[in-house]
């Protein structure tokens, strides 16, 4: 990858995450996304005896999958390699160089880590050749309007303060982009949907403090190098309440959760019919009258 294709500073969110690890996570997010991938695995009536999760903070998810009936061994990936299980199988890897031959896993997982990855179409091509034929990717990523409230506020204080506006806020692909990004990779069966949770805090500053023990402040190469001016906090905090706060005078943030799931392509998966293989006409189908291409409805 050239050096002008990357968007975020992956070291530096390494080294964020051990710090917000050592200093006592927040988790509430990550909690939400394990039992909410949990149940969803739980609809998917068949095995799935090797399974991989891929880069996800902590092991929130390793621990919600850890009684289910249908999945086997499962490998813990992760750059950090002090932040593994040290009594399970693990394995120290960059989400976006991933270790597995083609075709050596039969479900890989994630939460809230591949939307800081600096090649999101390269890497899902990766997951997708690591499937075996007829495998399954589940995924939960940060998307869509994540943090809109914050990015608004952050660049009107910066307007007013300093002239300008420098990028602080990581930018999140939406719901549909995501899903072609699925169809790009090879996926069979794509599906995105989103899950919109909305946090109350009592002051955007909470925010901040909750934002610093995720590990998930400014993670842009582009980022400007000197520290927020006090001046700029102080009228950020002031706008944010002014444009995002509730009646009791709490404020609101967005998290967007992107979920994608596709299938390793299977010659025994479900298969689009060819075009004009119909045997019914629509029209018997929804029991209407058929009118050629120029006739015009009476009125």
């Amino acid at each position: 990858m050239s050096e002008s294709a990357l968007i975020f500073d992956r070291p530096l969110i390494h080294a964020r995450r051990r710090r917000a690890a050592a200093s006592g996570p927040a988790t509430f997010l990550l909690d939400r996304v394990a039992t909410d991938l949990s149940e969803r695995l739980s609809a998917v009536l068949r095995k799935f005896p090797l399974v991989a999760d891929l880069g996800t903070p902590g092991d929130a998810v390793r621990r919600a999958l850890s009684a289910h009936p249908r999945l086997g061994q499962m490998i813990a990936v992760s750059v950090l390699a002090e932040h593994l299980p040290r009594d399970a199988l693990a394995i120290a890897a960059d989400e976006e160089m991933l270790p597995f031959r083609d075709g050596s896993l039969d479900l890989i997982v994630s939460a809230l880590a591949l939307q800081l990855v600096n090649d999101l179409p390269g890497t899902l091509a990766q997951i997708r050749r690591a499937l075996r034929p007829d495998g399954l990717f589940l995924a939960a990523l940060l998307g869509g309007e994540t943090l809109t409230e914050l990015r608004q506020a952050l660049t009107a204080a910066e307007a007013e303060t300093t002239g300008g506006a420098s990028p602080r806020i990581a930018p999140f692909a939406d719901v549909r982009t995501l899903g072609l990004l699925l169809q790009r990779a090879g996926f069979a069966l794509p599906v995105s949907d989103i899950d919109r949770v909305t946090v109350r805090y009592d002051t955007p500053l909470s925010l901040l403090d909750d934002l610093r023990r995720m590990g998930a402040t400014n993670p842009l190469i582009e980022r400007r190098r000197t520290p927020l001016r006090r001046r700029t906090l102080m009228r950020m905090a002031e706008i944010y309440a002014y444009r995002f706060s509730d009646p009791d005078g709490r404020v609101r943030a967005t998290f967007d959760i992107v979920w994608l799931s596709g299938w390793a392509p299977d010659a025994s998966q479900q298969q689009p019919l060819r075009p004009g293989s119909a045997v019914v006409r629509l029209a018997d189908a929804l029991g209407t009258k058929e009118m050629s291409a120029g006739e015009k409805t009476g009125r």
